[in-house]
């Protein structure tokens, strides 16, 4: 089986598990919401931060994204992950971002994935491969 239709099928299964949600989305619309993380990484870069970039999805949508933010905002909790769970929180206006996907350039940290288990995040996916990393462990 091809990668892309490994993905299609992956996420089709993940989606008749968790009911009507983000995760239902097909591989090429996965491809693109990772294509934005790495466009949030290059700003991160031109920017003179650190190399990473992370979206929220929600129902085939992105409603949240950040570059990086450690440097620039002299923070050591400013990485793309966290700050684009804040700005989804916000947009949303809700903590709970049940059935949302976290989608980053690279694996989040430890304390990322402490903050998307918090946050209720429903999957992890990173890097150019789309890896599944499965919902957030506490």
């Amino acid at each position: 089986m091809q990668r892309r239709q490994f993905v299609a099928f992956a996420f089709a299964g993940y989606a008749a598990g968790c009911g009507r949600s983000a995760l239902a989305q097909p591989a090429s619309q996965m491809r693109n919401f990772m294509e934005r993380a790495f466009e949030m990484k290059r700003r991160a870069v031109a920017e003179g931060d650190q190399p990473y970039g992370a979206v929220v999805v929600k129902d085939g949508r992105i409603v949240a994204e950040s570059p990086s933010r450690v440097v620039t905002a002299n923070s050591v909790d400013a990485h793309a992950e966290r700050e684009a769970l804040r700005l989804a929180g916000i947009a949303l206006g809700t903590k709970d971002l049940s059935g949302c996907i976290l989608v980053s350039s690279s694996r989040p940290c430890r304390l990322c994935q402490r903050a998307a288990f918090e946050a209720r995040i429903a999957r992890m996916i990173h890097g150019e491969q789309l890896t599944d990393a499965g919902p957030p462990q506490g």
